[in-house]
This record gives C-alpha cells, sequence and structure tokens, in this order.
C-alpha cells in the first residue's frame, strides 16, 4: 500500500513537472518572433519576405526580420545557433550560411547541426551565362572548348570559397575540365565583369543575371539544380546533359537545435497556411527574382541541408580549391 502510494506521488510530480514546458509549446508564441537574415538587404530577405510577412497571421503574433551580415552569413547564423531554443529567435537559411560557411572558414564555431530545420519556403537557382554574342551557343560547345583549352576562360563568381565558386568547380572537375576563376566581392559585380567583356562566362545566383538573360545581353547554357527553372524553361540543366551534379537554391528558415518540435511544426504550419492562402501574390512576388515556391518540410529540409553538406564536405576533401 505504502509502496503504491509513493509511485503514484512520484508519476503525479513528474507529471506537474511537465505541465510548464507542454503548456509553453502548446501557447507559443506569446511574443513577436524574429527571424536573422545573415546577410545585407537584397538578397535572402527577397527570397523570404513574402512568407515572413504572412507568417504571423496564422501565428497571431508578428514575425519580424533584422539584419545581421557579415563573414558570408556567418555571423547572423551563428548569432541564432547559440540563442535560446524557443522558437523567438529563427535565421533566415540558405546552403550558404549554414552549409559552405562552417564547412570552409575554420574561425566559425557553428555547425550544420548547430540548427533545426523549419522549412525551406523558396527557390531561386544557379545558372551558368556568357554573353550574348559568346562563341558558345551551347554548353555542350563550352565543355568541349574547355577540353581543347585548360584554363583558357576566366569565370567570374560572387566570391572565393561561395556556393558559385564551389558549384562551378565541383562541375568542372565531373566534366574533366579546368577554368581559371576570376572572384568578385557579390553577385552584381560578378555580372558586371561579364557584361564589361573581363571574363568569358559567370557562375551566378538567376537574381543579378535575370534581367540581363531577358533582355538578351547575356545567354544562359545551363542549370545547376535538379530540374529547369520556370523563368528560362528552355536552359537546360547539367543533369539533363549527363553531370551528377545538382545545386538546388533553396531558401528557408531554421532554429536554434533542441528548440521543441511543437515548436518547429507550429511556424512550419504557420508558414504553409501562409502560402497556400497567399500563393498567387507569393508566385508573382518571387517571379519577378527568377523565383519560386518551395515548401518543404522540416524532415524534408534537413534531408536537403545534409544532402549538401555531403556534396560540399567531399569537394573540400577531394578538390584542389584556392582563393
Amino acid at each position: 500500500m505504502i509502496q503504491h502510494k509513493v509511485i503514484s506521488a512520484f508519476i503525479l510530480a513528474l507529471s506537474l513537472f511537465a505541465l510548464p514546458a507542454v503548456h509553453a509549446a502548446d501557447a507559443f508564441p506569446t511574443k513577436p518572433v524574429q527571424v536573422i537574415i545573415p546577410f545585407a538587404p537584397g538578397d535572402t530577405d527577397t527570397m523570404l519576405r513574402p512568407f515572413i510577412d504572412k507568417m504571423g497571421e496564422f501565428l497571431g503574433q508578428s514575425v519580424i526580420m533584422t539584419y545581421k551580415p557579415g563573414a558570408g552569413g556567418g555571423i547572423g547564423a551563428g548569432m541564432v545557433a547559440t540563442s535560446q531554443p524557443d522558437g523567438y529567435t529563427l535565421v533566415g537559411t540558405s546552403q550558404g550560411s549554414i552549409v559552405v560557411v562552417p564547412t570552409f572558414n575554420k574561425e566559425i564555431k557553428y555547425s550544420t547541426e548547430s540548427f533545426a530545420p523549419i522549412a525551406s519556403l523558396s527557390e531561386g537557382g544557379f545558372i551558368l551565362v556568357v554573353q550574348a554574342n559568346s562563341q558558345w551557343k551551347t554548353m555542350q560547345e563550352l565543355i568541349d572548348y574547355s577540353k581543347k583549352n585548360p584554363k583558357k576562360i576566366n569565370y567570374t563568381t560572387s566570391g572565393a570559397m561561395g556556393v558559385t565558386h564551389l558549384i562551378a568547380e565541383i562541375f568542372a572537375n565531373e566534366a574533366g575540365i579546368e577554368w581559371t576563376h576570376i572572384p568578385e566581392k557579390g553577385s552584381g559585380p560578378a555580372v558586371t565583369a561579364l557584361l564589361g567583356g573581363h571574363v568569358e562566362l559567370s557562375s551566378a545566383a538567376i537574381g543579378p543575371a535575370l534581367a540581363h538573360v531577358q533582355s538578351g545581353s547575356l545567354r544562359a547554357l545551363a542549370v545547376f539544380g535538379d530540374k529547369r527553372l520556370q523563368a528560362f524553361p528552355e536552359i537546360p540543366t547539367l543533369k539533363e546533359l549527363g553531370y551528377k551534379i545538382e545545386a538546388r537554391a533553396l531558401y528557408g528558415i531554421s532554429a536554434p537545435k533542441d528548440t521543441p518540435k511543437e515548436v518547429v511544426d507550429a511556424i512550419y504550419l504557420a508558414a504553409k497556411k501562409a502560402s497556400e492562402k497567399y500563393q498567387t501574390q507569393m508566385s508573382d512576388s518571387l517571379r519577378s527574382i527568377g523565383a519560386q515556391i518551395a515548401l518543404l518540410d522540416p524532415k524534408e529540409y534537413a534531408v536537403y541541408l545534409a544532402d549538401q553538406k555531403a556534396m560540399f564536405t567531399n569537394a573540400k576533401q577531394t578538390l584542389k580549391l584556392s582563393e
């Protein structure tokens, strides 16, 4: 009898101890949610704003973007990695800030596993682009020339050891070709260098190149992702051309690791409901910058980030990369 009473009291104590945590998760959120954007305005924020501006309607609290740029996204992402795992401080994520930066920058103290993926929200794209008057009209022509003329082609990217640099080198290694890298300080300057004839090729994010391809001043030869871009349905993927590389440009939100699953699910559900209610508005906004809705749930987004980490870790170990 006494033993039964002791066990019952112990179970009651455990249930009482657990109540605040359950109630806290159920009540989330009780204050505004902050999304740290680890880049300057005009980059990741444009890919996420259509969602973030509408998510508050379904969370019952404001969702606010705050900019903390620097170190290729490492400063802002690092702040979130060490924040309280309560769902009130999130980070706007890309493979650059939470995969590439911690993989290649020894000064960064966080890792991809420091975060709890919540959702992929939108997708841009990476393309290989040349001037409109270039001698190469197709990707195969560029590859054939590159094999006969190692290192003769100068190509530009947004910066050394950035995503556009790394995926170009991964592809070149797979294709058995060599190009000479000319890094720039940002996507805009990289496209400007190509327009000015200072280089023959650029590995670029679609955003800065979009208007120039649409106007006919630049020609896109291939897409790095796993499917053709809605903005350029006529441009083939490298996968279609027989290469293994698949570098999708997904943008999403993540929380610090150990954030309760109930909180992660609540934020994802708000994003999902926002994308359903405002699908046309969001699609139009993203289309103007060459992007599209790409909603992935926490598990799906985690798989994507793990795949990206495996690809870039392998590149670090197998390629002779230099800045």
